[in-house]
């Protein structure tokens, strides 16, 4: 049985409905979102099982991968990063228009995963912000979903001005991120 989006908080009538903007550009944000699949390793196949027919991401309203850092508002970084990926995964998140939102998918992304040594990045968040970790090695299909319905959650009630929060700049300034 398919769930349907939950009415934002507002005064319903007989033929109308009122609400706040920030709760309708929230609900259609959170239901619209491209994202853009920054696979490297197993968890990328993963992923694409996720987008196929059997799990259907595209019933979250995310059947537009892509592969353009400006034209997505997802980063989903799935598999093992090396440190000289980073500078490039830094980059991509930077071309990325506000908002913008990150999913660390497995363990790899998350924390290095079974990867301790000098060549690998022990999770992205040491170069870049990220909202909703994913555990796994691979994750299943079910968990990268939870994932996505963790961002819609995030996404759907985020305050318009967040972004430009003296917090928020504080964040980006750790990151160095300008």
């Amino acid at each position: 049985m398919a769930n349907m989006a939950e009415m934002p908080e507002g005064y319903a009538g007989e033929g109308f409905f009122a609400t706040s903007l920030s709760k309708a550009v929230g609900l259609a944000r959170a239901n619209s979102l491209w994202p853009l699949p920054f696979a490297t390793s197993c968890c990328g196949i993963e992923f694409m099982a996720t987008m196929g027919s059997n799990y259907d991401l595209a019933r979250f309203g995310m059947e537009r991968l892509s592969f353009s850092p400006r034209q997505s508002d997802l980063l989903m970084v799935m598999g093992t990063i090396s440190k000289k990926m980073g500078p490039v995964l830094k980059q991509v998140y930077t071309q990325m228009a506000e908002p913008k939102w990150v999913i660390a998918v497995g363990a790899c992304a998350s924390s290095g995963g079974i990867f301790d040594t000098y060549s690998v990045l022990q999770g992205i968040d040491k170069v870049i912000p990220v909202d909703v970790y994913v555990p796994g090695c691979p994750p299943r299909p079910e968990q990268i979903i939870d994932g996505i319905m963790k961002i819609q959650e995030l996404v759907k009630n985020e305050p318009l001005r967040r972004r430009y929060s003296p917090e928020y700049q504080h964040l980006l300034e750790k990151y160095q991120i300008s």
